[in-house]
Parts: C-alpha cells; sequence; structure tokens
C-alpha cells in the first residue's frame, strides 16, 4: 500500500481551509487551536510544503494549499459517505436536497412530484437554506446553488442559466395596461423589484431590462412593490400586485396555465447559471442521477 499521510493532519487541514480560521477549526474539531496548528505542521512537514500562510490569528492557503484542498476535501466526503452506507445498511434510501429559497417551491417542488413517480417510496428531505452549505457534515446528497463557484471539491453539474422577462396576471394588464404592451408608459407604483440581498450583484433589474429594450428607463425601487425572494416577485404578479421582472424557469407552470402573461419577448440573462453539487461517490446513485436528470430535461432551452 502507498504510504499515507497523517489522516487527523489532513482532517485537520481541510476543517482549516475551510473555516479560514484555525480558532473556528478547533471548535469544530474539539479540540485546541494549538493542537490543529501542530496538526497543520505535521502535514507541511510531511508534504515538504508549506499550506497557509500565517499573519496573526489570520491565515490563508499557499499555492500548495489551494492544490491539494479540493482533493483533500473530496477524499474525506467519500470516506464518510462510506461509513454511512455501511452503518445505514439496509435502511430506506433518503434523499436529502439543499436548495435556496426562491427555487424550493416553483421549481423543486414540482420536479420532486415527477422523480417519486419513478421512486414511490423514497423519503425526502428538502432542505431550504442560502450558501454556503456543508455538504459532508449534513449529509447532504444534492446542493442546488445560483453560480458554479461554490464548492470547488464537489462534482458540480451545469443545470440552467436562466433569464428575466416582465410578467403580470391578465386582469392587471386589462385594468392598467395598454394596447401596445408598451411599460415606459407603466407608472413607477406598478413595478415589482426583487432585493436579492448584499451578497448578490449580477442579478438583471428593470433599469437593464430597459436597456435591453433600447432605452434608458430606471424605476425607482422605492416607488414601487419590493420583495425579497424571486419566487414572491412572481407570487406577486400572479395576485395582480404590479409587473415582475420574472424568472422564467419559476414562471413557466403561471404562464402556460394562463394566470400570468408575458408582456415582452425581451428578456434578460442572469448573471450566473445554477447548478447541481455532489459528492463524486455520489453521482451515479438512481436517485440522484434521476433528479439531476429531471432538473436538466425541464430547464428551459437556452
Amino acid at each position: 500500500m502507498e504510504k499515507l499521510p497523517p489522516l487527523n493532519a489532513v482532517r485537520a487541514f481541510e476543517v482549516a481551509a475551510r473555516a479560514g480560521s484555525f480558532t473556528l477549526a478547533a471548535t469544530e474539531l474539539g479540540v485546541s487551536s494549538a493542537a490543529v496548528s501542530q496538526q497543520i505542521r505535521n502535514l507541511e512537514d510531511w508534504f515538504g510544503k508549506q499550506l497557509f500562510l500565517r499573519n496573526g490569528n489570520r491565515i490563508a492557503l499557499t499555492d500548495a494549499g489551494h492544490a491539494i484542498y479540493p482533493q483533500t476535501a473530496r477524499a474525506l466526503g467519500e470516506i464518510a459517505a462510506v461509513g454511512r452506507r455501511m452503518l445505514e445498511g439496509g435502511l430506506r434510501t433518503r434523499l436529502v436536497v439543499s436548495v435556496p429559497f426562491s427555487l424550493a417551491e416553483l421549481w423543486l417542488a414540482p420536479r420532486l412530484a415527477l422523480l417519486l413517480d419513478g421512486f414511490p417510496h423514497m423519503a425526502i428531505d428538502v432542505r431550504v437554506e442560502d450558501d454556503p452549505v456543508d455538504v459532508v457534515r449534513q449529509n447532504i446528497d444534492l446542493r442546488i446553488s445560483y453560480g458554479d463557484y461554490h464548492y470547488p471539491a464537489l462534482k458540480m453539474i451545469r443545470l440552467v442559466h436562466d433569464d428575466v422577462l416582465p410578467v403580470a396576471s391578465p386582469g392587471f394588464w386589462q385594468r392598467y395596461g395598454n394596447e401596445a404592451f408598451d411599460l415606459s408608459k407603466t407608472h413607477e407604483s406598478q413595478f415589482i423589484h426583487t432585493n436579492w440581498g448584499p451578497n448578490y450583484a449580477s442579478h438583471p433589474t428593470w433599469a437593464d431590462w430597459f436597456a435591453a429594450m433600447g432605452g434608458n428607463r430606471a424605476p425607482d425601487p422605492s416607488h414601487g412593490r419590493r420583495v425579497g425572494l424571486s419566487s414572491l416577485a412572481i407570487g406577486a404578479a400572479r395576485l395582480g400586485l404590479g409587473i415582475a421582472l420574472g424568472q422564467r424557469i419559476m414562471a413557466s407552470a403561471d404562464l402556460e396555465a394562463g394566470r400570468l402573461i408575458a408582456l415582452s419577448s425581451v428578456s434578460v440573462r442572469l448573471g450566473q447559471p445554477y447548478c447541481a453539487f455532489m459528492l463524486p461517490a455520489k453521482a451515479e446513485r438512481a436517485d440522484i442521477a434521476g433528479l439531476v436528470a429531471l432538473l436538466n430535461k425541464t430547464a428551459p432551452s437556452e
């Protein structure tokens, strides 16, 4: 057998690299910061490479540290997965899916219903949470995220690069719209704005949509209706509260059913794609592969 690095030191390195702190790593591992630091030095001695730059209480991965971290995290994750399979034995399969708030109801839930047609006795645990999540420690089978950069140590499958377009309920547009479908004549109070939060800067705004139309209008969010989730924007538009710049993958069912109408064919692409992340050891599991296939199959064409 090939010589292995000290596994306790490898674990200390993975936790410290993920946490960005020896102190936080020590809390997670239940040891002292000095013990974590010593384990890291042992691993550096074993490799003959410096893995962290140390500046007081602050640490940062060196080039060597960056080079080994993805494989280290992946290997520990696969070892943990093997352990769970051995301990669970013949227990019924349970699919744990972690998803951002906006995608849970309008996009993921209908796909899970289709998945259950093929796996009617499957137990499913849907966890609605923002990035980042600890896929290994929380025993998550599949994480769906906005962007392809959150989990470099995991297997990533690109799902869909969504776009947004103006949508409203038929009743709202009949009451407040115009025959030319000219949104430049719409009062600012009737636009629904989505506040994506401080962590996101690549989601298109109404100003971006008007620019795509060749105009320069920029409706003021303080004069309109504001919501904190893209799924809430769709729901507000469906209820006749205004015109939403709705994500296509979330609005598609309402558009097909006539509960919403598209006010223009012009759309603006989101800054990042939606991606699925999983431990490589789980990628071929039938339920996970089946859900990923459904998410890809039912995504709009690009």
